[in-house]
């Protein structure tokens, strides 16, 4: 009877109606492929409200798992009340489209694509915008302010996010993680319920429990999370250049933010203060008690004060691009 039953649709549907009420309505464009030859284009879908901002900009950018609306689902009324909220796709997520031939997009091509997106988006061009990336958002946003500059790129906000990860995490990972797993990829991309069942305990504080979850309900999230979309999310991962040479980590000019939670497993609450120490010590750093590795949705409260607060107490006038003040 319960094989038919479909959580995901919902999830949408309340994800997409949260977004609409905090007045974000969704869009695309068509830019240059970063990493594409002559005439290269990709397609990346987005969120935000129409119109110019009337508020500072914000850009939340979405990690490597469920969809952007499910991630900031939880932040995007409270802070719209402040904020022009700009949410978008990835590349290679959701509606965000990469040309079929072009190899996986590495952090720096998902930066490129996302200023590029800002250019595009009215009275964006030429605004100092914030940004607040999660987990693998934060690499990409790490990496914006970094390539884009103080002019540009506002204060950043890095959650949940180790932007120091090596193949020594990774190996520690799987043994957190336990028998039978051998592989990060095994848990992150789960093929079957007892491995997103590992996954939600690992990345939870509070995982819901087993009763809650039967096995016809995870075979459908997997399916139409992981095993429909399972070459382009394996062809994902192998763009990342976070723990090698072409991601090197050094102090930001902006102000930065690091939030984190005490319980995550996924990123350890010790990676946070390694994080701190490499932006020379000068990031203010949160750590959200009872939280796993999404605390923007296991104490939204928190986490949107934590965070509001930084954004408004950083956002200063200062030169836009083109030279003329804010």
């Amino acid at each position: 009877m319960g094989a038919g039953l479909s959580l995901v649709p919902v999830l949408d549907y309340f994800s997409r109606r949260e977004f609409l009420a905090a007045g974000l309505q969704p869009g695309t464009v068509t830019i240059p492929y970063p990493d594409g030859g002559a005439g290269a284009t990709c397609v990346l879908h987005y969120w935000a409200p129409p119109g110019e901002p009337t508020l500072p900009p914000l850009l939340l950018v979405h990690g490597f798992g469920p969809r952007a609306t499910w991630q900031w689902r939880c932040q995007v009324g409270p802070l719209s009340r402040h904020f022009h909220i700009i949410v978008p796709d990835l590349l290679g997520f959701g509606g965000s489209e990469c040309p079929a031939d072009a190899p996986p997009p590495s952090e720096a091509t998902q930066a490129a694509a996302l200023a590029a997106l800002l250019d595009a988006l009215p009275g964006v061009a030429g605004r100092r915008v914030a940004v607040a990336g999660t987990s693998y958002g934060g690499f990409v946003a790490y990496w914006l302010a970094r390539a884009a500059g103080p002019d540009r790129v506002g204060p950043v906000v890095i959650a949940s996010s180790n932007l120091l990860k090596t193949a020594a995490d990774d190996r520690a990972f799987v043994k957190r993680a336990g028998e039978p797993w051998s592989s990060v990829d095994e848990v992150l991309l789960p093929a079957e319920p007892a491995a997103l069942r590992k996954l939600m305990e690992m990345a939870s504080y509070r995982p819901p429990p087993a009763v809650m979850t039967p096995d016809f309900l995870l075979r459908d999230f997997i399916q139409k999370l992981f095993t429909d979309n399972r070459e382009k999310l394996i062809h994902l991962l192998k763009g990342i250049t976070v723990g090698t040479d072409k991601f090197q980590v050094t102090p930001l000019a902006q102000e930065v933010l690091i939030i984190w939670g005490d319980h995550d497993q996924l990123f350890p609450v010790e990676k946070a203060y390694e994080v701190q120490r490499a932006l020379n010590g000068t990031a203010s750093l949160e750590i959200i008690k009872k939280t796993g590795h999404a605390p923007q949705l296991e104490d939204p409260a928190r986490f949107n004060k934590i965070m509001r607060d930084f954004l408004l107490a950083a956002q200063k006038p200062g030169p836009s691009v083109n030279g003329s003040s804010q």
